[in-house]
């Protein structure tokens, strides 16, 4: 049966969820819900350009970019460059105040990764999202990973950045792996938000966030971005959602299961994994 027949079958009106349908069908529910972005191809191109230099430059601000942008000679003001990069969740990394939360100190917590010895899997996963450039338009993705052993505990792609996504997401890792210790996050709105924060008091799992301006704080996961990106999104650019969906499926098997990783002894992310859980059981 071909892919929009399988879609043809779905139906938005039935007391079955979608994702349960989308499941049940083998279908991802980005095949449904992708639509190409109503940006400009020069805007993309542009964005495509802000990505890369923030992997490089995440100090960079505004103005800096703009210069950037301008050395690759596009004519481009300042509030352009700024709309783009809130448009892909993009912020330079440097000392903030409060003020800039302001309304969501409430669910803001501490950084409780400094001096941590992470000595197990499952002690400490950090989640994070970032940009996807597409041939024609961007999702965006969201990952978790395993600090122990690097291994990719879940992630996936959507239209947008709510937290109901990031919350379904990290509920379906933790029925495929179990509960962390500790999750680690930015102080993104995602993730400094009450649905986020009560659900992983419910799950008893310790909140941990990153302090404002530190761009090490979450550093596994932001090579993981640096991997994704220059291995495979870059080189390989999706035309719709199903691709890209099924494109970063066969990487992530490939970066769990196949890729030696020099931080953990040049072995695979789920031996080391697995192995851990093992001599603990």
């Amino acid at each position: 049966m071909g892919l929009n027949q399988l879609k043809a079958m779905i139906d938005t009106k039935s007391e079955l969820s979608v994702r349960a349908q989308c499941e049940l069908l083998g279908l991802h529910r980005s095949v449904l819900y992708y639509q190409a972005v109503a940006e400009t191809e020069e805007n993309l191109r542009i964005m495509r350009l802000l990505d890369e230099r923030y992997l490089s430059y995440p100090t960079e601000g505004v103005l800096q970019m703009q210069d950037y942008l301008r050395r690759q000679g596009f004519s481009i003001n300042h509030k352009r460059v700024r709309r783009l990069l809130r448009k892909m969740g993009i912020m330079a990394i440097f000392p903030k105040p409060n003020l800039s939360k302001l309304g969501k100190a409430e669910y803001i917590y501490p950084y409780l990764l400094k001096n941590l010895p992470i000595t197990e899997s499952n002690q400490v996963w950090q989640i994070d999202i970032t940009y996807i450039p597409m041939a024609k338009g961007f999702m965006y993705l969201v990952a978790m990973i395993d600090v122990y052993s690097r291994f990719v505990v879940g992630w996936d792609i959507s239209n947008n950045m709510d937290s109901d996504w990031v919350v379904e997401t990290l509920h379906a890792a933790l029925i495929r792996h179990g509960k962390p210790h500790i999750v680690n996050s930015d102080q993104g709105s995602q993730f400094t938000c009450k649905k986020w924060v009560e659900y992983l008091k419910e799950q008893q799992i310790l909140i941990s966030m990153d302090g404002k301006g530190r761009a090490i704080d979450n550093v596994y996961i932001e090579r993981l971005w640096r991997t994704v990106k220059y291995d495979y999104i870059y080189i390989c650019p999706a035309e719709d959602g199903w691709q890209l969906y099924q494109g970063l499926k066969a990487f992530f098997e490939r970066y769990n299961y196949q890729k030696c990783h020099q931080g953990i002894g040049r072995q695979l992310p789920v031996s080391v994994y697995l192995g851990a859980l093992a001599s603990s059981a």
